[in-house]
């Protein structure tokens, strides 16, 4: 798959607005000062192919991202942290909720925060993802910043409070170092190309 023929498609505001599903969908979920779009970037090995925002909470819809015609990257709102009015939030919400019973997620990558506990909007993303029955894969950014004794109670942490089975990955990853793309990209091309 060539990473680098990616397009923008749509930024879809409401149901209605979702493209035909031609491809696999893999959905791209995490509150909003994760790093998302710094994970995307970095696995399309673009600088600023996804919008990287000084503030939180850029991405208010769900962006739909051609991959060489293969699949789509779906980029859904960041949670949790924006710096927005509450009507805004629940729009979100319906938004993502909508998106989630539509039924259209191939592979979901939930990217939480290495260094912390997940929080509460990262559990329940976790229960959307796991109710759904869609596979998922939970991308820990920001692995670069722990010391080598963290990673392991951290790991362990993030698969309890999140609920995660034994067969749901978690990949160490780094936007800034490159750490955990090879692994993420495994993933995602299990998905697109069974």
């Amino acid at each position: 798959m060539n990473l680098h023929n990616v397009e923008f498609l749509i930024s879809a505001a409401s149901t209605k607005d979702f493209p035909l599903k031609k491809y696999p969908e893999i959905a791209f979920a995490g509150k909003s000062n994760v790093g998302k779009s710094s994970v995307i970037n970095r696995l399309l090995q673009r600088k600023n192919f996804a919008r990287v925002g000084e503030k939180p909470g850029k991405t208010i819809h769900v962006n739909y991202f051609t991959v060489d015609q293969k699949c789509y990257f779906v980029d859904l709102p960041g949670y949790g942290f924006a710096k927005v009015s509450q009507a805004e939030k629940d729009r979100w919400g319906r938004l993502m909720e909508s998106y989630f019973a539509a039924n259209r997620i191939d592979l979901g990558v939930l990217i939480v925060d290495a260094r912390h506990a997940p929080t509460n909007n990262d559990i329940t993303m976790a229960r959307w993802f796991l109710d759904s029955g869609c596979p998922f894969v939970v991308v820990a950014n920001k692995h670069d910043k722990l010391k080598k004794s963290e990673i392991d109670p951290n790991t362990k942490t993030i698969r309890e409070d999140l609920e995660l089975p034994d067969n749901c990955p978690i990949i160490m990853f780094s936007a800034e170092k490159g750490t955990g793309r090879e692994d993420l990209l495994k993933q995602i091309l299990s998905v697109v190309e069974s």
